[in-house]
């Protein structure tokens, strides 16, 4: 190994590349726009992971929501046409009969699908917000962030029908004095009094709602709006492990089943599976950087094929020198070794620049990407896999280097010298 720290091993290969400047350098732009592409597309599709990872980090991944509609069908005597209406049995029935669901939250609302919103009042300070009847397992499938001394609903809200609220940051701006703390105290929904227990943080969850929604006991909004067992639609999600879109198609069997649906009937319940979705989002990422994998590597694999072809343009060029050089009593290992070395300098420092080039482009695109509503967050490669990238181009500019360098040594001292 002690030729490579050799001053004259160094100045022969820079003699060499000085020969033949412009072949060299577009040969290294091969390579280093294969680096650069696998760079910039692989940490391009890792944005778009981390911005939907950043989505689904406040709802489960394997989460949907199903909610009823009209049949399309007749079935058992019952006409089409026929509004359905979920029930609170039915989410006992969903929770028993399908041990994929891990966690199943019966919903209400009043403000969205067409409902009036609820009127809030504290003291002379009034307004229309967005009311939801919940059960604690909601923040199982969508976690709420609540301020410091403040909680969410437990069960023995659920059990009491205690009338006591969780607000948002809107709300509180809104009904409250600036420096004032709101937890204990009292607003009115729809005159009827309630205690606030905890201030949420608003996040985008992936499903809708905003800074001012109120949650409050799913039984206390049963007796304050007289809603009965009737449920809005369901939050519910699967084990990780489980199929979301077949456990999505057992929910709606089981809920036909219980309602005398049709079988056939696709029109009476309603859902949207948001585990599914996150699962091609997640395919569409994988495949841009297995498209970004292959690409790059086929184009690096292109670019040091060229190297290989200039270092043999390059020994022809030197037979006569390379000739001398045995004739002095150069081995054929120095030889080889020296080939092979100019090889691997031109690919790892071809590599180099296009990590370079590509960590910039990616900070470019993370500068260009910070206040746009898609979801992209932090395009960036793991360091393994630049790395990786390194020693593949390392192991290519070896291999592909003992092509010349075996056609160096494999020439005659005496035929070279008589090479005009």
């Amino acid at each position: 190994m002690r030729f490579i720290f050799d001053r004259n091993t160094w100045q022969e290969i820079f003699g060499s590349i000085s020969k033949n400047k412009m072949r060299t350098v577009i040969t290294v732009v091969g390579v280093l726009w294969g680096i650069f592409i696998y760079i910039a597309l692989s940490g391009a599709a890792k944005g778009m992971d981390n911005g939907f990872e950043s989505i689904f980090e406040t709802i489960a991944r394997n989460s949907m929501f199903v909610w009823a509609q009209n049949t399309s069908m007749p079935n058992e005597g019952y006409k089409t046409g026929r509004q359905m209406q979920l029930k609170l049995d039915d989410a006992v029935m969903i929770q028993n009969r399908i041990p994929e669901v891990e966690y199943i939250a019966p919903r209400n609302v009043r403000g969205f699908f067409g409902s009036a919103p609820a009127n809030i009042g504290r003291n002379n300070k009034t307004g229309s917000y967005s009311l939801f009847g919940d059960f604690p397992a909601f923040t199982k499938i969508a976690p709420k962030k609540i301020y410091d001394g403040g909680r969410f609903l437990n069960d023995k809200d659920i059990e009491q029908s205690r009338k006591v609220a969780v607000i948002g940051e809107r709300t509180q701006k809104e009904l409250f004095d600036k420096d004032e703390n709101p937890i204990g105290g009292y607003f009115k929904i729809d005159d009827v009094f309630f205690q606030v227990i905890g201030v949420h943080k608003f996040e985008q969850s992936g499903g809708f709602g905003g800074d001012g929604d109120i949650f409050i006991p799913f039984s206390t909004f049963k007796k304050l709006y007289n809603t009965g067992d009737d449920v809005g639609w369901f939050s519910i999600a699967a084990y990780d492990n489980a199929d979301v879109i077949k456990v999505e198609e057992n929910i709606k069997s089981l809920l036909k089943n219980i309602h005398h649906v049709h079988p056939d009937d696709d029109r009476a319940f309603g859902s949207f599976n948001l585990g599914e979705q996150f699962n091609k989002i997640v395919g569409f990422a994988d495949g841009i950087t297995f498209l970004s994998l292959i690409v790059g590597i086929a184009t690096i694999f292109a670019g040091v094929i060229g190297i290989g072809n200039i270092l043999l343009i390059s020994v022809k060029e030197r037979t006569k020198e390379l000739g001398v050089r045995r004739a002095l009593g150069a081995t054929p290992a120095e030889v080889r070794n020296q080939i092979i070395l100019e090889s691997v300098f031109l690919t790892v420092i071809a590599g180099i620049m296009g990590i370079i080039l590509g960590a910039l482009a990616l900070a470019g695109i993370n500068s260009a990407t910070q206040d746009i509503d898609f979801p992209y967050t932090n395009p960036t490669v793991p360091i393994p896999f630049v790395i990786g990238a390194l020693v593949i181009m390392v192991v290519l500019g070896t291999l592909i280097g003992l092509i010349p360098a075996q056609r160096a040594v494999s020439i005659k001292p005496i035929d070279a010298l008589r090479e005009e």
